[in-house]
């Protein structure tokens, strides 16, 4: 039986190679030698976005640092879903939970986006970027998404790239169903783009309409909040035209 992988897990910036010695900042060592209580020679896994995963060993510790040995690779890096998540930031608390579940549901970056009808006036960026780390960390997954730099509306669609797809979660009622939308969707990069909490302002939702790259989805009879809404979309997405529909590896 193949051994397991370890249940510790970390996101590192240092390349990773059979035999290297990887130093983690004060955050990691406290997190391993106080929340987890780990000793020396305890195994964790290690992944950077670049290099697959890799099986570790603690080294040893001192006052706010931690070294290990990088072992053998557990798992390649591997291609995963071309997918954004464009939001009008939320309150604190929710804009922190839709970090977390979107990094779980595959999105490859997250982007703040400022409408009309924002409430939120300032995005910490870090936080963000703390969030998704530690939740693609938990998620085992091979990457964590890119936090894009807050920008308007007008901003990101003046510059928006070729060849992706803009799906809106239109509130009006005047989007298509979802199934029906995705099932429609060619193959190829994605984005899911949401409002804030008061909706798209009618002119902002106009002005998408006439956008070739945009596609309007509908989630349903019932009113979302917009994190749920958020959520949803990317999980149909995922069941749609995402990695969902292949079966996953064993390990």
């Amino acid at each position: 039986m193949a051994e397991r992988p370890p249940k510790l897990r970390l996101f590192v910036a240092a390349d990773l190679t059979a035999g290297a010695s990887v130093g983690l900042d004060a955050a990691q060592a406290h997190y391993l030698g106080t929340v987890m209580r780990a000793r020396k020679g305890d195994a964790l896994a290690l992944f950077n976005g670049r290099d697959g995963e890799w099986r570790a060993a603690i080294d040893g510790f001192g006052k706010g640092w931690c070294s290990v040995a990088v072992g053998e690779r557990l798992r390649p890096q591997t291609a995963e879903p071309d997918l954004w998540l464009v939001f009008a930031p939320i309150k604190r608390a929710r804009i922190d939970f839709v970090a977390e579940k979107a990094t779980e549901l595959g999105v490859s970056a997250l982007w703040p986006i400022f409408t009309r009808h924002t409430a939120v006036g300032r995005v910490n960026v870090e936080r963000l970027r703390a969030n998704a780390v530690e939740a693609a960390e938990q998620c085992e997954r091979l990457t964590v998404p890119e936090i894009v730099a807050p920008a308007t509306l007008d901003e990101v669609l003046a510059d928006w790239p070729a060849g992706r797809a803009l799906l809106v979660l239109d509130e009006s009622g005047a989007g298509a169903p979802a199934a029906d939308a995705l099932a429609d969707l060619p193959p190829g990069p994605a984005a899911v783009l949401t409002g804030p909490e008061g909706g798209f302002a009618k002119s902002e939702l106009d002005g998408l309409r006439a956008l070739p790259f945009v596609t309007h989805i509908g989630l349903g009879p019932r009113i979302l909040r917009a994190d749920t809404a958020a959520l949803a979309a990317l999980a149909c997405w995922q069941a749609w035209c995402g990695d969902w529909r292949a079966r996953p590896a064993l390990r």
